[in-house]
Order: C-alpha cells, then structure tokens, then sequence
C-alpha cells in the first residue's frame, strides 16, 4: 500500500518518517511519501494516478481537499477543510485530525479565550474545535475576503483594518508566516500590544523557532510550535489509514520514534 502527504512546500515534512516508522515497527506492508502539487486542480486525478490508498494533504490545499472528496465525516463538515484523505471503494473519504489533534496538545494550558492568527483551513479546524469544546475566541486575519465563512457561522472574525485590540490568553498563529522567512503574522506593533496581556503561544509550524515564538517569548510567554500537534494528528491519521486495527497508544509510541529521527 502507499500513502503520501501533498503540499506545497513539501520539503520539510516529517510526516514520512512518523508513519514509515509505524509501518515498518507494526509490520505493516505499506510506504508513506511526500508529493510536490503545484496545482490543487490536479489533486484528485493525482491521487487516483498515484494508486494511493491514503493520504494526508497540508498547506494551501486542506480547504481544496475537502471539495474533492466523495464523502466527508466527522467535524471535517463543519470545518470544510480535510487533512486526511482514504480510498474506500475507489471513492475518497476526507477527514480532519487537525482539530482535535490540535485542542490535545494544548490539554495543558490554564485559559479562556483565544485569538486564532489566520483565516485557512488550520485556522477553521481550530476554531471548529474550539466551538465543540465551548472555548471562546477571535479570528483575526489581514484581508476581509477569508473571513466570510467565519462571519456567516457567528464567530468573532476581524481584518486587519478593522480589529481592536483586545486581551487573550492564548495566541496561535496558523499561517505561514516564518515557514520559509523571518516574517510575523501580524503588524509588530500590534502584536507586541496582544503579547503582553497573553500567557501562551502555539505555532503551528513546527521544526523550527519562528519569529511569533522569539517574540512571545521576550513577553514571557510559555510557547509551543506545532509538534504536539503534528504527533496527535498523525496518530489520528494512522488509525483512519489502518482502519483503526492497532491501539492509540501504541501508534503514539511508534510515530514519536519517527518524529524524533
């Protein structure tokens, strides 16, 4: 069997060394790889040439994924985003781990409210997540054009123009920004002004100390990047790829080797 992650960019997945390590330890006849799409027209007729069985998709195509699939389940519904793809009868099944892979690795942190820093489909999950588990929280991204779904949904959701700086305790930064350059999320002023009266930090870029967690950072915040986020999920994953045949924990344990390699 083969499975793959599609992105772009691509290059800096883990992803592959987390589930050829549960394969291989789990004795599993499978193989994970990782695919440059350059184009998320292609990405149904992609799978099907690849003659995947499973696959995971990360960004910009997680809202893409979600329109390709012949079937959604679980909060990926409410979400209209999918990280998880399986081929079942030669239709394709989209879910989502992010979401609940995501409100795990913060299970942790002692808070109330929340700004979500973007408006793509991690953005969604978080907030969908956030929703389910009576979290409150802002949305707050730099155009308006992104944030309709949230408005039409009732959610708190700013452009850049329009936003009021407010008090969170938890800041998470679900875009890009700092993937392949130094850049912020945010305006730095602005940020500076949210960061003081903030107590945590989540990044979901993982692999390396973005310039959002340097800064939180020099406001004493207690950080995280996107790691935890990426084990739970890819646990949550394992499970859908392997029609739920092996036990969490022990899937946790082998896709941790992997992520540590």
């Amino acid at each position: 069997m083969l499975f793959c992650i599609f992105g772009n960019p691509i290059k800096h997945s883990k992803s592959p060394l987390m589930h050829n390590m549960a394969f291989k330890n789990l004795k599993i006849d499978a193989c994970y790889t990782k695919y440059l799409l350059k184009d998320s027209k292609i990405l149904r007729k992609k799978f099907f040439s690849l003659d995947i069985k499973g696959a995971n998709v990360t960004v910009p195509y997680k809202e893409d994924a979600f329109k390709i699939c012949d079937e959604i389940r679980g909060i990926a519904k409410e979400i209209e985003a999918v990280n998880t793809i399986i081929k079942e009868d030669n239709k394709l099944i989209g879910y989502n781990t992010d979401a609940p892979g995501f409100f795990e690795s913060i299970k942790e942190f002692d808070f109330k409210n929340a700004l979500i820093l973007g408006a793509g489909g991690t953005a969604k999950a978080v907030a969908e997540i956030f929703k389910e588990k009576t979290v409150e929280f802002s949305i707050l991204n730099r155009s308006e054009n992104r944030l309709e779904s949230f408005i039409k949904k009732g959610y708190r959701a700013y452009s850049w123009s329009n936003f009021k700086i407010d008090r969170y305790d938890l800041i998470i930064n679900t875009t890009s920004a700092g993937l392949n350059d130094e850049s912020l999320p945010l305006k730095k002023e602005i940020l500076e002004e949210i960061l003081k009266n903030a107590k945590y930090s989540v990044d979901v870029i993982y692999g390396k100390e973005t310039p959002f967690l340097k800064l939180s950072k020099e406001f004493g915040l207690i950080t995280k990047d996107g790691k935890e986020m990426l084990l739970n999920q890819g646990v949550l994953a394992f499970e859908i790829f392997t029609d739920f045949r092996f036990e969490k924990n022990l899937i946790k344990k082998e896709i941790q080797k992997g992520l540590n390699l």
